[in-house]
């Protein structure tokens, strides 16, 4: 498994993972390199989780684009070069039957993480959601894997409905319900934004927690979040997506303007460099 040279262990930092999902509310931001993840760890969060999107166009790849082992490696990566639990956004499973997934779970357990999600989407446009059944299938799978090879790993089930055209309540609940009986620690929804379906949600699976992205800006704050019961917040490809929007703006500027405004909010070199030649600290 892979860890870093020093400071806590794996299972110090699954059972940490689990304490922060009991009480409270948390974010746990989403890195998309190295350098991205540690930087969130020294602004104090308590977690971090991995982005599928934000990973894959730093590989040069739409989201989705990336392979297993691709994934595999950089879970490696960003567990190696962090002291926090990280939980791995692993789309879905990177199969579609239930013993792949078990299988490819395994290789994600190995690498060190605190947490592992698994979507219920399908890719394919014409069907994007796995039948109910399929889909708890495909959880208990991953439940099984854990249990046989990181039994202190959580997992995460994801109900994609409201991502892929079908944003009913009705069967996001269903569908979450049917995920936490089939071994899921923490259930998510992506796509939902409305209070009052993120209080029907968090009433809908407690006593288990419920993760909400926050993927856009938005006039809620954490508190605002943590007031409905929502137990931790993650952010998906919008950090990425934030950086990607400061360069392409400057870029797209030189390229059709001839002018060098959009690096006005450029961050300091120095600072930049100071900060990559601070040492880790133990």
């Amino acid at each position: 498994m892979s860890e870093p040279s020093s400071g806590p262990s794996v299972s110090d930092k699954r059972r940490e993972f689990h304490k922060l999902h009991e009480s409270g509310c948390f974010v746990i931001p989403n890195p998309w390199d190295v350098g991205s993840a540690r930087y969130l760890e020294s602004l104090n969060f308590k977690a971090l989780a991995t982005t599928s999107s934000g990973f894959a166009w730093s590989q040069g790849l739409p989201d989705y684009g990336v392979t297993r082992d691709m994934a595999i490696t950089h879970l490696h990566e960003i567990v190696g070069a962090t002291k926090v639990p990280v939980n791995a956004d692993f789309q879905s499973g990177f199969a579609h039957d239930a013993e792949g997934v078990a299988e490819s779970v395994k290789l994600a357990v190995e690498t060190g993480i605190a947490g592992v999600s698994i979507e219920d989407s399908t890719g394919d446009p014409g069907k994007p959601l796995y039948e109910l059944d399929t889909a708890v299938e495909r959880i208990k799978a991953a439940r099984r894997a854990i249990d046989q090879n990181g039994a202190d790993t959580l997992l995460v089930g994801r109900a994609e409905c409201f991502l892929v055209g079908r944003p009913n309540l009705d069967e996001t609940i269903a569908r979450l319900k049917a995920y936490s009986d089939a071994g899921a620690d923490c259930l998510y929804a992506p796509g939902i934004a409305k209070r009052e379906q993120i209080s029907a949600l968090v009433s809908a699976v407690a006593p288990k927690p419920l993760n909400l992205l926050v993927g856009a800006a938005t006039p809620m704050t954490v508190k605002d979040i943590a007031d409905l019961g929502v137990r931790r917040i993650s952010v998906g490809g919008a950090l990425a997506r934030s950086a990607w929007g400061g360069f392409t703006r400057a870029a797209i500027m030189i390229a059709e303007q001839g002018k060098f405004d959009g690096f006005a909010d450029a961050a300091p070199g120095q600072a930049i460099n100071a900060f990559f030649r601070t040492p880790v600290e133990a």
